[in-house]
């Protein structure tokens, strides 16, 4: 069974995603840390964010495992600092790049072998076009905005609520504009508002669908 969840900044697919996986017995792969990494290890080598060829062959001489919030590079750990404001520029960017796409796409493709929840942005109309079970979350920017304020205070950095509007609002709008695979819920998938929902409501949601056609 593949179930793909897909949405922009802070629509809840990764809080959503655990809880389902965890409820199908299935493992949980959030792609977008997928990019995160590839965005650190390239400033972390002084690879410029618009080297498309340096980054695309980074992305492809790199093995990625992801487990929950912690991920791995090539055996090592690199979870801290993923989520780091500093590297928040350099992510759209590295993510819209064809080469860096299509590598972390046959990584996402073989972790989905014998089954997997993956959340993410092109997961049901590119990763696993084909899932049996796709669904596309959204959450109005004020909420987006909550929500990733909370999660950057949860780590116990300052938030500044007006940039914070401006980063969601820009990487929004970088990922649905982008040429390659941009962010747009499948003909097939089922979109849910979760501005009003608790994470286990939509959760909820998500499950009744699932069983409804099994």
């Amino acid at each position: 069974m593949i179930v793909a969840i897909d949405g922009g900044v802070a629509s809840g697919k990764s809080a959503v995603g655990k809880r389902v996986a965890d409820a199908l017995g299935l493992p949980f792969v959030d792609s977008g840390l997928m990019y995160r990494t590839v965005t650190k290890l390239a400033a972390e080598r002084g690879i410029d964010p618009s080297d498309v060829n340096a980054l695309t062959e980074l992305a492809g001489d790199t093995e990625i495992k992801v487990d929950g919030e912690r991920v791995w590079a090539d055996g090592v750990e690199v979870t801290d600092g993923i989520f780091d404001a500093d590297h928040m520029e350099a992510l759209p960017r590295v993510s819209a790049i064809p080469g860096v796409r299509e590598a972390l796409v046959a990584q996402q493709r073989r972790l989905g072998e014998g089954g997997v929840v993956m959340a993410g942005r092109d997961i049901g109309t590119v990763v696993f076009s084909d899932a049996g079970y796709k669904f596309f979350l959204t959450a109005s920017l004020g909420e987006k905005v909550r929500r990733r304020a909370a999660q950057y205070a949860r780590r116990g950095e300052n938030v500044d609520e007006e940039a914070m509007r401006r980063e969601v609002e820009a990487r929004d709008r970088v990922d649905t504009e982008r040429a390659v695979a941009p962010l747009r819920p499948a003909p097939d998938a089922i979109v849910v508002n979760t501005d009003d929902l608790t994470v286990d409501q939509v959760v909820d949601t998500i499950l009744k669908h699932i069983n409804e056609r099994r």
